[in-house]
C-alpha cells in the first residue's frame, strides 16, 4: 500500500521563515494528488520533504505506514520528476532511464528489459540512443517521465513538470501523464501553480496559501463549494468575479445592493442569508454565470442589470467580456451569437443560484 500521511508538518527556514505550517495531507494508495497555489505558497517545499531533500522541522511523514523523517531520499521507493528535467546531458536517452537501476547493481538483462519497457510506453523507442540535447521539449519531459517509471517506485513525485512546454505541449502531456497513472495504478504527488492542470489532472487537490492548507477536496468540490474567497478566486478561468456589498430585506425581498445595480437574492439562499440583513458580504458569481439577456437559456431571470462592455476578447466558440456597473468591474464568457461592441450598454443576467456568499471580514464562505 502506497499511501502517503502527512501530519502536522511545518518548515522554517533560516530560524524565522515559516514556509509551511502545520500542513495535513493523505494521499491514498493509487491516488493522484495535487498540490496547487500560487507561488511561495510551500508547495514545492511541501514535496522535497516529502522526498527527503529538506529536512522537516516539526511533524511526521509516513509512506506505506512507515515514518520516513530520518530515511534518506534513495530509500524511500520514490521518483520524482522535475521542472527542469534534470538529465545527464553527456548520457543518450537510454543511459540516463538506466542510470539509477545501474547503481543499485540490477543486472544488466533486467535494466534493457525495464528500460525497454518504460520507453515502449511512452512511445520513446526511436529516442534511446539520442542525448538530451537532440530532443525537443516534449520529448525531455517523456525521458524523464521514463527514468522515474523504470524504478517502479510506490510513488511518483511530480514538481510542476509541464511549466516549460508550450501551450499545446502541455494539452497533451496532461494526457499521457492522466494515461499513465491509469496504466501503473501507482500513488501521484503532483506540484503544479497552474488551476487547470489542478482540475483535470488531479482525483485529489489541495489548495495552498503562505504555507497554509485552504482545502482539501475533489475537483468538482472545490469548484463548487469552495471554503472561502481565496480558494474560489484562485480556482476557475476566467477567475470568478467579486462584488461588495450589503443584504437588504424589504419586507417582500431579500436584496444583494452594490455600487450600480441590486439584484434579488434566490429563494434557496434566503434561509442561510437572512442573518446577514442590513450587513455587508461579498457575493461571488463566475464569468460562465453571467449571460448576456438576448441569448441566455435560463429558465428564469432572478437577476438582471445594465452593463458598459469596456473590452471583447473573441475566442471563437465563446466571448470574454470585460464589463462595468457602477464601480464593480467583472467579466462574462458568452456564446458567440453576437459580438458586443465596446462601449455598448447590454442587459445582462446572472445566474444567482449558482453564486457564491462570503463573510466580509473572515472572507469565509457563507453559502
Amino acid at each position: 500500500m502506497a499511501k502517503v500521511v502527512l501530519k502536522d508538518i511545518s518548515k522554517i527556514f533560516d530560524g524565522s521563515v515559516q514556509a509551511v505550517k502545520d500542513v495535513n495531507i493523505i494521499a491514498e494508495d493509487k491516488e493522484f494528488v495535487v498540490l496547487v497555489g500560487p507561488s511561495g505558497c510551500g508547495k514545492t517545499t511541501t514535496l522535497r520533504m516529502i522526498a527527503g531533500l529538506e529536512d522537516i522541522t516539526k511533524g511526521t511523514i509516513s509512506i506505506s505506514d512507515k515514518i520516513v523523517n530520518d530515511v534518506l531520499p534513495k530509500d524511500r521507493d520514490i521518483a520524482m520528476v522535475f521542472q527542469n528535467y534534470a538529465l545527464y546531458p553527456h548520457m543518450t536517452v537510454y543511459q540516463n532511464m538506466a542510470f539509477a537501476l545501474k547503481l543499485r547493481k540490477m543486472p544488466k538483462n533486467e535494466i534493457d528489459k525495464n528500460v525497454k519497457s518504460a520507453a515502449n510506453l511512452l512511445g520513446i523507442n526511436e529516442l534511446l540512443k539520442r542525448k538530451p540535447k537532440q530532443l525537443s521539449g516534449g520529448q525531455r519531459q517523456r525521458v524523464a517521465l521514463g527514468r522515474a517509471i523504470v524504478r517502479n517506485p510506490k510513488v511518483f513525485l511530480f514538481d510542476e513538470p509541464l511549466s516549460n512546454l508550450d501551450a499545446k505541449l502541455r494539452v497533451q502531456m496532461r494526457a499521457e501523464i492522466i494515461k499513465l497513472h491509469k496504466k501503473l495504478e501507482t500513488t501521484i504527488i503532483y506540484v503544479t501553480h497552474d488551476q487547470v492542470e489542478a482540475m483535470t489532472m488531479g482525483n485529489k487537490i489541495v489548495v495552498m496559501k503562505d504555507g497554509i492548507v485552504y482545502q482539501i477536496d475533489s475537483p468538482i468540490n472545490i469548484y463548487n463549494h469552495p471554503n472561502n474567497k481565496f480558494v474560489a478566486g484562485f480556482i476557475g478561468s476566467p477567475a470568478i468575479n467579486f462584488f461588495d456589498g450589503k443584504l437588504k430585506n424589504d419586507g417582500k425581498k431579500l436584496l444583494f445592493e452594490t455600487s450600480g445595480f441590486s439584484v434579488e437574492i434566490p429563494n434557496k439562499f434566503k434561509k442561510h442569508l437572512s442573518n446577514f440583513d442590513g450587513d455587508s458580504v461579498i457575493m461571488g458569481v463566475r464569468p460562465e454565470d453571467v449571460y448576456h439577456k438576448p441569448y441566455s437559456t435560463l429558465a428564469e431571470i432572478p437577476a438582471e442589470i445594465k452593463a458598459t462592455v469596456e473590452v471583447v476578447e473573441p475566442l471563437g466558440s465563446e466571448f470574454i467580456i470585460n464589463l462595468f456597473a457602477g464601480e464593480n468591474k467583472f467579466t462574462g464568457r458568452i456564446e458567440p451569437k453576437e459580438e458586443p461592441k465596446m462601449g455598448s450598454e447590454i442587459d445582462i443576467i446572472f445566474d444567482l443560484k449558482r453564486a457564491h456568499f462570503f463573510d466580509v471580514k473572515t472572507e469565509k464562505t457563507i453559502i
